[in-house]
């Protein structure tokens, strides 16, 4: 049997048979390695398949920058019985809508379509799960797209170059230094020979995880997938070295240079997340901040900065929770024409030195908290975003019940907690600043970072 165990919970309890995990998931674990992880969601007749492999640019060392989301475009140009792009011919046959993305820590390949094709979504990933042909012409033709991509969505766009300059500042052994789409000398140099071996290394069962949600059920899934990949051969697979981020010993600036009509700046500062954090809920206030100072109209940076003081055109603060590796909490905005970078990073301090001082009240931390409910319920509307959630955090290296859990630990958050991270980790050691010093420009249409040609990172 193919299947080593079905891992079922209900009211706390580790039981024997079958039945359902969760809120109505199921998952299953295979002798080769690969695990399965289906959530029924019969409002449609539609479902997401997506398979996430556990490699992504956090991966790659200098060289091969950028080789993760390289062998992501060379996925689609063939294999031992499919020829270049039929991939794609096949699943738009069948009314599906496909494609993929490549992260720090990740890649995924996803498919759309109708409940009762999952059959040829299965075969065709099965397929080049452990069959893929690495041409030498289509690499080389698949090199100048990527290069091209890079061209559109980085170096014609100041903020973009302000951004990858950024994070090769904040990050110095970290592998989230590089850049997802890589270096351009990285890029121009790929061979063949090293797209067929980051492919054997990380493109396996055992390296991978496919989710499926939508109008399904769980046992037929199960047995499509052990019919196609059930017999798949594993791979010896490399523990990944750690790769902690030296401390930060002060205070680090960057100004970039660029042609553009505005100035951009970013600040960030050094935080954990979920995955690294040594207190657990700290991750979870260092969310609500973010949705203090950016989550929507009433929220400070919108309300003091941008409508009130007039200091900022635009404003916003993010942190990703969900990570492999520690991160950063960003802060990034343009100034209005009456001012200037340096008094808009001192407003922002000055925004973040108040949480420090003055607890948060607690009519405005539920009013975050009621957006946070909403959203996920939003959320949970899409079956490609329940997929991605559950995908995401198995290959980070997290329980994807977490994802179950999340409004529970946000409404958890205290004003105290907030404050508390504020204190913690605002300080001027760990901050990174990135200015971008608008130059003349030189003619050249300026393209604007957008989602990108056919498969994006």
């Amino acid at each position: 049997m193919q299947m080593l165990k079905k891992i079922t919970l209900v009211c706390g309890l580790l039981i024997a048979s079958p039945v359902v995990v969760l809120a109505n998931v199921m998952e299953y674990q295979f002798d080769n390695g690969l695990k399965l992880i289906v959530k029924p969601d019969h409002r449609a007749p539609v479902a997401v398949t997506q398979v996430w492999y556990k490699v992504g640019s956090s991966y790659e060392y200098n060289g091969i920058t950028g080789i993760s989301h390289q062998l992501e475009h060379m996925m689609f140009k063939g294999t031992e019985n499919l020829g270049p792009n039929e991939f794609s011919k096949i699943i738009a046959a069948n009314g599906g809508r496909e494609n993929a993305f490549t992260g720090r820590d990740y890649t995924a390949y996803f498919q759309t379509m109708e409940a009762d094709r999952i059959e040829v979504s299965f075969r065709l990933e099965a397929e080049r799960m452990r069959k893929l042909i690495i041409d030498e012409d289509e690499l080389l033709k698949e090199r100048e797209v990527v290069a091209e991509e890079r061209r559109m969505r980085t170096e014609d766009s100041p903020t973009a170059m302000t951004r990858e300059a950024f994070n090769a500042t904040a990050f110095m052994n970290s592998p989230y230094h590089h850049p997802i789409v890589g270096w351009m000398s990285d890029i121009n140099h790929y061979e063949a020979e090293d797209l067929r071996d980051w492919y054997q290394k990380w493109y396996a069962p055992n390296n991978a995880v496919i989710v499926v949600v939508g109008d399904v059920e769980p046992e037929e899934i199960y047995q499509l997938a052990k019919q196609y990949f059930g017999d798949l051969k594993p791979e010896t697979i490399e523990v990944v070295k750690p790769q902690v981020e030296v401390p930060q010993l002060g205070q680090r600036q960057i100004e970039v240079q660029a042609p553009a009509e505005l100035p951009y700046l970013m600040m960030g500062w050094k935080v954990p997340v979920v995955k690294t954090a040594e207190v657990a809920w700290e991750p979870y206030a260092l969310e609500m901040l973010a949705g203090i100072l950016d989550g929507g109209a009433s929220a400070r940076f919108s309300r003091d900065l941008v409508r009130g003081q007039e200091i900022a055109a635009n404003l916003g603060a993010g942190y990703g929770l969900f990570s492999r590796l520690d991160d950063l909490f960003l802060v990034a905005g343009t100034p209005t024409k009456d001012h200037n970078i340096a008094g808009l990073q001192k407003a922002v301090i000055a925004q973040l030195e108040t949480l420090k001082t003055e607890p948060v009240s607690q009519q405005e931390l539920e009013r975050i908290k009621t957006q946070v409910v909403a959203n996920a319920v939003y959320e949970r509307d899409s079956v490609f975003y329940q997929a991605m959630q559950i995908g995401m955090l198995e290959t980070v290296g997290l329980d994807w019940r977490l994802s179950e859990d999340y409004v529970k630990n946000i409404q958890a958050v205290t004003a105290e907690q907030v404050q508390t991270v504020a204190q913690k980790y605002f300080i001027d050691r760990t901050l990174t600043v990135a200015e971008l010093k608008p130059q003349p420009l030189d003619g050249k249409p300026r393209r604007q970072a957008t989602a990108g040609g056919r498969h994006g990172y």
